[in-house]
């Protein structure tokens, strides 16, 4: 088979180690399940989804103990950047440039995880206790897991396909257009405001959570520094994760606005088409037929394929 022996051209041989091969299969397989529980409306209990979902066992809910959910998100994001900055003092100088760039990435990424939390994002809404230790666990040992990993493949044969500087690109790109996203969402409502409106800007009018798109491309990146089969089966769980999670944004989306449309990118591309064909320009008919027939878009381009997952427009 072809990809068994594609495999070890861009990772690294796996580890000895049945730690680091457990966790691979539990983190795949974990995130892909909660990707698929979210898409079915069984959504995270941090989630406006959650907070909106109804009176369904609202009683036993209100009864646990609860925190803000600022708090509860600074709870989530510390332990991780912790744990990325720890791994400097235990772990110096083990694996190398790469090593390196990894820790740093994930230092990155939970730096402006709590950063966000503290000044940019704006909260409404409460949530378990319970709920933001087990998420801050499961943060806390993924991001252990990437670094362990890592550090086991110290001594070990690079890569024949060398994809670290593509993964730094990956990982600023997929960083900056995530946080940009991130503040687009913060200024849709002032302190004190807790109705939510439909986002504008950036690629808000092309894919309903372009957030959760940079925040894939980001984490490619990060896979594609490190290499390793743990950081590649993490990266296509958090892929299936917030895949379900964008399901369950347009699905409360489409419950709460009554002009929210049911196809974003697919009316932005007509209004495109309708432009040009008013100024005399007659675009390709197939072209154009991909563009508004969901059901030819698996023949567009690969960037507008992921653009139709993340918008669920297909």
């Amino acid at each position: 088979m072809v990809f068994p022996e594609l495999l070890p051209s861009f990772l690294y041989s796996p580890p000895p180690s049945i730690f680091i091969s457990a966790m691979s299969i539990i983190s795949f397989l974990s995130l892909t399940h909660s990707g698929f529980m979210e898409s079915k409306g069984k959504n995270m209990q941090y989630a406006k989804f959650f907070n909106n979902a109804g009176s369904i066992k609202t009683s036993s809910v209100d009864k646990k103990a609860k925190l803000s959910g600022r708090i509860g998100m600074v709870i989530f994001y510390t332990p991780p950047l912790l744990v990325g900055m720890a791994s400097f003092a235990f772990l110096p100088n083990d694996g190398g440039l790469r090593f390196d760039l990894l820790r740093l990435a994930l230092i990155i990424h939970f730096f402006k995880r709590v950063f966000e939390v503290l000044f940019i994002h704006k909260f409404s809404g409460e949530m378990e206790i319970e709920a933001a230790i087990i998420i801050s666990l499961s943060y806390f040992v993924s991001t252990a897991s990437i670094i362990y990993a890592q550090h086991l493949t110290n001594g070990l044969p690079e890569p024949s396909i060398d994809l670290m500087y593509v993964g730094i690109l990956l990982f600023l790109l997929g960083i900056t257009g995530n946080f940009y996203h991130h503040y687009l969402l913060s200024k849709l409502r002032s302190k004190g405001d807790e109705q939510y409106k439909i986002p504008q800007g950036g690629l808000f009018n092309l894919v309903i959570c372009p957030h959760y798109l940079f925040e894939i491309i980001g984490f490619i990146g990060v896979s594609c520094i490190a290499q390793t089969l743990y950081a590649l089966s993490f990266t296509i769980g958090t892929l299936f994760l917030l895949m379900g999670r964008s399901i369950a944004t347009r699905r409360w989306y489409l419950s709460k606005f009554d002009n929210f449309p049911k196809n974003t990118r697919l009316k932005e591309a007509k209004k495109v088409f309708d432009t040009m064909s008013s100024r005399g320009c007659k675009p390709d008919a197939h072209s154009y037929d991909i563009l508004i027939n969901p059901d030819l878009l698996t023949c567009s381009v690969l960037f507008d394929i992921w653009v139709d997952f993340l918008a669920m427009d297909i």
